[in-house]
């Protein structure tokens, strides 16, 4: 997979140092993986909520923190399109950002 950007994800973490690594270690595995559905994200990222508009949720941090992408699994990229607190991301809609 293509991840769409690192840029993003470098920001927050430079930010918000305590997420460094596991930002890190989620973009590694994403770009590793070979996403053509959802259950492939699920296979990798058991515990990655799948949400409509090919939006995936995933927790970083236990749970601190919440990383929103949209996936197009035709073309194998990653978009991410919100990356910030638990208490941030309830005041955003995932399936629309």
């Amino acid at each position: 997979m293509r991840v769409i950007a690192k840029k993003i994800l470098r920001e927050y973490w430079e930010k918000y140092p305590d997420t460094e690594q596991q930002l890190k270690s989620w973009y590694q595995e994403t770009t590793k993986g070979s996403w053509t559905d959802p259950n492939f994200v699920k296979d990798q990222f058991p515990n990655a909520r799948l949400v409509p508009n090919n939006r995936v949720i995933f927790n970083i941090k236990g749970n601190q923190y919440r990383l929103v992408v949209r996936v197009n699994y035709k073309y194998q990229m990653v978009y991410v399109r919100f990356i910030g607190t638990h208490k941030e991301y309830d005041k955003i809609d995932a399936k629309t950002i």
